[in-house]
């Protein structure tokens, strides 16, 4: 069995193994049991299927609807990027191929079954698994799976105690090992509020006469964004400058928070305040007119990294203004154009040209959906007993190692950091 699927983000060599050969055979292969709908975790399951895979994928209800929407875009989107590749003649393959394309994608969906939280599944005989909520995103969920009187929790990404959005994660449960995500596993976010650290950015570009550009993650951060600039100009923090929603996939994500209303923690009218806030721009010609904005406005654009989707045709021309502000609102992976232009990088390559980076780039601290190093041992607290090991990933090296130091020295318990492909026996 897998738990989740997804694909190779950053740096390029790590990109490079989505193109890789698996590390075993797809047809073999019983069951997926799927954390949550981002690409990082689900985004290798069109490949996986093409590969032979023909096994059930274990989902919870609202996973599921967002996989809907991420997957089918995430097909779409490579297959527009290797048709704009082989135009403009920029790739160093010839042709230009997408990973894997819409259709692909959508095929995949018919391999998956709904699971309700807290539900036991049997995955393959004699395997029994659970979902319990983590946080972080509607549907998110940490998978226990038990099998021969032994047990392993697979943590997810958890999210945050007090998200303003998304519920606080359930304590885990009791298992004999453990494998916990690390992204934050070395930094505390600031005590800071996402809402006043987006009013000031917003204040001090509209004062220059500029654009705000957010590359945004179309599924959570996009939602989380809408609900904080609603609130600021609701309350006259900000002015009643337009506000767009530049993502189809993130419209649809939106739309899905009046359905799973027991995830989160807004009121009806919040969340319809929510959906209100922005001009949604769903067409490629209706996102092209936002590049001949010359007055205050947001612009809320896919992806959460500036690697692909709209907003890096919108860097094009915002970018060299220096009226203008690049605000990031999540972590920025080693290797992706985000992390340059937050690290200070003074020029950027996009579709083969280099543009100057005029414009302010600012990067919200207080905005995660991830649990922090602090609030990760405190997730971890709350088990009934010590696992008998603990396998610490989903980070950076150094974030991984530093939780694990933690885990071992504060909690007592014994801890590692596995390598790519290593094989461990329970």
């Amino acid at each position: 069995m897998l738990v989740d699927c997804g694909l190779f983000q950053g740096y390029k060599h790590f990109r490079l193994k989505n193109w890789s050969r698996l590390p075993f055979a797809a047809d073999e292969v019983d069951a997926v049991l799927l954390t949550h709908a981002h690409l990082d975790h689900s985004g290798y399951l069109p490949l996986l299927i093409k590969n032979g895979f023909k096994g059930p994928i274990y989902a919870t209800n609202a996973t599921l609807e967002l996989c809907r929407i991420l997957l089918p875009d995430s097909g779409h989107l490579q297959e527009e990027q290797a048709q704009f590749a082989n135009r403009h003649g920029f790739s160093k393959h010839s042709p230009a191929l997408p990973l894997y394309t819409e259709q692909d994608a959508n095929r995949c969906l018919k391999n998956f079954r709904t699971v309700a939280f807290e539900e036991d599944v049997e995955p393959a005989l004699g395997v029994r698994a659970a979902f319990t909520h983590a946080g972080h995103l509607l549907g998110a969920a940490s998978v226990r799976i038990q099998h021969g009187g032994r047990s392993i929790l697979f943590s997810g990404d958890v999210g945050r105690p007090h998200d303003p959005l998304m519920r606080a994660p359930a304590a885990p449960v009791a298992a004999d090992y453990l494998v916990v995500e690390s992204t934050y596993g070395d930094r505390i976010h600031p005590a800071c509020d996402a809402q006043s650290e987006l009013r000031d950015v917003i204040r001090r570009t509209c004062a220059r006469g500029g654009v705000t550009i957010i590359p945004t993650f179309a599924v959570g951060r996009a939602q989380l964004l809408l609900l904080l600039i609603a609130r600021l100009q609701a309350a006259g923090e900000i002015p009643g400058i337009p506000v767009y929603l530049d993502s189809p996939m993130a419209i649809d994500a939106t739309e899905l928070f009046a359905r799973f209303g027991s995830e989160h923690r807004l009121s009806g009218n919040e969340a319809a305040m929510m959906g209100r806030v922005a001009t949604l721009v769903r067409t490629a010609e209706q996102s092209k007119t936002l590049d001949r904005l010359r007055e205050p406005a947001i612009i809320l654009a896919a992806s959460g990294m500036a690697t692909g989707g709209r907003v890096v045709h919108h860097l094009k021309v915002f970018a060299t203004d220096a009226r203008n502000t690049i605000l990031f609102s999540g972590f920025q992976a080693g290797g992706t154009r985000g992390a340059a232009l937050a690290a200070g990088a003074p020029q950027i390559r996009i579709h083969g040209e280099i543009f100057p980076v005029r414009a302010e780039v600012a990067q919200l601290q207080a905005a995660s959906g991830h649990a922090d190093a602090n609030e990760l041992i405190a997730w971890l607290r709350q088990m009934p007993a010590a696992p008998r090991q603990v396998f610490v990933t989903h980070g950076e090296a150094s974030a991984s190692d530093v939780l694990r130091q933690r885990i071992q020295s504060e909690l007592g318990w014994s801890a590692k950091v596995p390598e790519y492909r290593d094989e461990e026996s329970l």
